[in-house]
């Protein structure tokens, strides 16, 4: 099992509407999220290449919509209206 396994099934349970979980929340799933995903949007970038964690969330054809670094809280969104 890949370290973000846990997130992707996570995400999979909901298949309608926007999901919120706070980095804690996903600490626990995975183990402990890096230092980078506190401090670096970038790290809830859609985009695979060079993230190999977004495809727990692009996978379920899921999106990062919204961030907040500072609550250190993301929401994932059905679809393609995601973060870039």
């Amino acid at each position: 099992m890949a370290k973000y396994d846990p997130l992707r099934d996570r995400l999979a349970l909901r298949i309608d509407g926007p999901l919120t979980l706070t980095f804690g929340e996903i600490d626990a799933l995975v183990g402990g999220l890096p230092a980078s995903a506190r401090t670096y949007a970038a790290f809830w970038s859609n985009h695979p290449q060079g993230h190999v964690h977004a495809s727990a969330w692009l996978d379920n054809g899921r999106e990062v919509e919204a961030l907040d670094l500072g609550a250190e809280r993301v929401s994932f969104t059905m679809g393609s209206a995601g973060l870039a």
